[in-house]
């Protein structure tokens, strides 16, 4: 089954002159309060939409989250070099400044869409953690990324737990080289705060086809403790439309058992819910509204970061042309088209009643 997850765009090179632009003079991260932020997911997969985006973020969020795919072929001899794509991940970061956003990494090796499989593999890799190119290109991305950004926040994985359902006889490869690439990370900057990130609704067993005879709302928490104590934070994705009704339905203790659970601070890496009806999900603006709310309700005072998957919703027919060209499949496209109405704003900027419920908890937080 299909993981549901958000694959953002390859973006257009954007040459830009970076003139003096820094980070913040003020870190959002050095306040303890939580940091809101979304994924750099513009409404068109355009140059000028891209970059009306990023103003926007800065304009209803602290920071974006960073979450592309691993480039093997330009990793997997070495950290340094130049290459096309390292322009591009430091013209976003020359974005996020000159927007005054902050940045959140996550390094993704698996399709944003289906998290059973590797996401751009050169032909001829063996798609396995214990592929020796795999293990190489993986950590050398992470380390650069270090040294170029000295990230507050990096992830090294993006809801590991779904293709730990799927290939648990890979799953030990991969645990073993997270705890590898965590020790070069805090050797290089220990003050980066390293985590992985963890479906919630699949990590609860709330999908059928998928909970491998586990009982619905059992949490497998053996996945997540299999990380301690190389895990900074909690963080955890969560699109709870695909296994309730509505957003009212959402149990009160839902995101609440991870207060008890641990006392490491928690994330939410990406979330949200649609505002109508896509395809067989039925969904209204009050249920984007009652999702918000159930996430700040029940661990609000405990999240370091929280990452809204959309500003705006995003036109599908230009995305399903963008990426097919691209080369992803039509499940795959299937997939993404769920999540176009998920934006706290329709596509043209129009503010949806979600999103002043997520200015109210910025104006209010703690």
């Amino acid at each position: 089954m299909h993981k549901f997850q958000w694959l953002a765009p390859a973006q257009p090179v954007v040459v830009l002159i970076a003139c003096n632009i820094g980070a913040p003079t003020q870190s959002i991260f050095d306040q303890g309060v939580t940091a809101y932020g979304f994924f750099p997911s513009a409404p068109e997969a355009s140059l000028p939409s891209i970059l009306n985006h990023f103003k926007a973020m800065g304009e209803h969020g602290d920071f974006v989250l960073f979450q592309n795919s691993i480039p093997w072929q330009d990793f997997v001899a070495g950290i340094d070099g130049e290459s096309q794509t390292r322009t591009d991940v430091r013209n976003q970061m020359i974005l996020a400044r000159l927007n005054k956003l902050e940045a959140v990494w996550v390094v993704d090796p698996l399709n944003g869409l289906n998290r059973r499989e590797f996401m751009g593999l050169p032909a001829g890799w063996q798609p396995s953690f214990a592929n020796p190119d795999v293990r190489a290109a993986f950590t050398n991305y992470t380390l650069w990324l270090v040294r170029e950004f000295r990230p507050r926040y990096l992830g090294l994985a993006s809801e590991i737990n779904t293709y730990a359902d799927a290939h648990p006889e890979d799953f030990p490869n991969y645990l073993q080289l997270y705890k590898q690439v965590y020790a070069l990370v805090k050797a290089q900057s220990p003050t980066t705060q390293v985590f992985v990130t963890f479906q919630w609704d699949d990590l609860n067993n709330m999908f059928a086809t998928a909970n491998e005879g586990r009982a619905r709302l059992a949490t497998n928490w053996d996945q997540v403790e299999a990380f301690e104590p190389q895990l900074d934070l909690w963080a955890i994705s969560s699109y709870p439309f695909f296994v309730f009704r509505t957003g009212a339905e959402i149990p009160a203790d839902y995101y609440a058992r991870l207060l008890t659970r641990t006392t490491k601070p928690l994330a939410v890496a990406e979330g949200g819910y649609p505002s109508r009806q896509t395809g067989a999900i039925t969904a209204k603006p009050q249920d984007q509204i009652d999702y918000l709310n159930a996430i700040h309700n029940q661990i609000g005072e405990r999240l370091t970061f929280w990452v809204y998957l959309l500003l705006n919703d995003f036109n599908i027919e230009a995305y399903n042309n963008f990426m097919r060209q691209q080369g992803v499949s039509t499940n795959d496209l299937g997939t993404l088209g769920m999540f176009a109405n998920v934006g706290l704003r329709e596509m043209n900027g129009t503010p949806k009643p979600a999103l002043e419920i997520w200015h109210s908890f910025r104006r209010t937080r703690r």
